[in-house]
């Protein structure tokens, strides 16, 4: 399932080009797609097809067209970012520009919606696909604006329950939400009733890879503690300021606040800034009690997708459906 995805994904971009510079660009193309990803969002399409009664090889255009979502979003989130790594190699911007990515991104959507205009399937069930990605992509941009939005506005004074609005709008909804109700419009059936339940599985989704971030002995394909270089706004850093001292939080914020790269003479984020951000957090158990969130989150939301998925024709898709959702909230990589 995982390699025809793949190949969907790819097949999907243009190979050649007689024109030596178009070639090269067709290559910048294939670049994000071809890296080690998991494929998670197009897999829960394909399984919740199967799961809803249908045939997962008939979704495989839709969950090819959100990967590619995926990867044009994951472009243009490294440069809005200022990112150094994606995948474990040069975020694109790094390597080529952010011109040049920008408009590799921009490509990469165009040919998200080719995919999904040109799908063979009855219009009903090709409005309700289209709509939601429409959806998705609305939600996206708008918990991205309020995670741009904070760092931009030098705001360190995010609540948990601001944290939670934003990975709710910019995590969930693309990586669980969505990608649920895709299968089930691709096998002409209602989706279930688990959009509550979905949103709690990407919200332990999103604080699990918060914290993998600052843990140094783990390698899951992001660059340690990238999320204090960047200054994201995480429940990490809310709870560590709602917990810090007066002194503590003058120096979080100065420390936080220094940009990580600078063409002027302003001082940058170093390392000894990062360890002196990470020891106020471990001081005030930050990392502990954002991992408390996220299994009680993932065990809630967990629960509920057991007893909706157990009433689908297909089980032993729903049950891999299940399998991954609890990997991905309690993941080690």
């Amino acid at each position: 399932m995982r390699e025809a995805l793949q190949q969907a994904m790819l097949d999907a971009l243009p190979k050649q080009h007689s024109y030596p510079e178009i070639n090269r660009f067709y290559n910048y193309l294939h670049d994000y797609p071809s890296r080690s990803g998991k494929l998670i969002r197009g897999q829960f399409v394909l399984l919740a097809c199967e799961a809803h009664g249908g045939n997962w090889q008939d979704a495989l255009k839709v969950a090819a067209a959100l990967e590619l979502f995926q990867n044009w979003v994951l472009i243009h989130d490294d440069i809005e970012d200022d990112s150094d790594e994606r995948r474990g190699k040069p975020a694109m911007h790094r390597s080529l520009g952010m011109p040049v990515a920008l408009n590799v991104g921009d490509a990469l959507h165009v040919y998200m919606w080719q995919l999904l205009h040109h799908l063979d399937m009855p219009n009903d069930a090709w409005r309700n696909v289209l709509y939601e990605f429409e959806t998705m992509i609305h939600r996206t941009a708008e918990g991205q604006h309020l995670d741009l939005s904070w760092v931009e506005q030098g705001r360190f004074d995010i609540s948990e329950a601001d944290y939670l609005q934003m990975v709710t709008l910019k995590t969930a909804y693309y990586t669980v939400v969505c990608p649920l109700h895709l299968g089930a419009f691709v096998a002409e059936k209602v989706p279930s009733d688990v959009d509550a339940a979905a949103i709690d599985m990407g919200i332990a989704f999103q604080i699990r890879d918060d914290v993998l971030n600052l843990m140094p002995d783990i390698s899951y394909g992001k660059e340690f503690a990238g999320d204090l270089y960047e200054a994201k706004r995480t429940l990490i850093l809310a709870h560590t300021f709602q917990h810090a001292s007066s002194d503590e939080k003058v120096e979080l914020e100065s420390r936080l606040a220094k940009p990580r790269n600078s063409n002027t003479q302003e001082a940058i984020k170093t390392q000894e800034d990062v360890n002196a951000i990470l020891a106020i957090i471990n001081k005030h158990k930050s990392l502990d009690y954002a991992q408390s969130v996220a299994e009680e989150r993932a065990s809630r939301g967990l629960a509920v997708m057991k007893t909706e998925l157990a009433k689908l024709p297909n089980q032993e898709a729903s049950n891999k459906i299940l399998d991954i959702l609890e990997s991905l909230a309690t993941r080690k990589v």
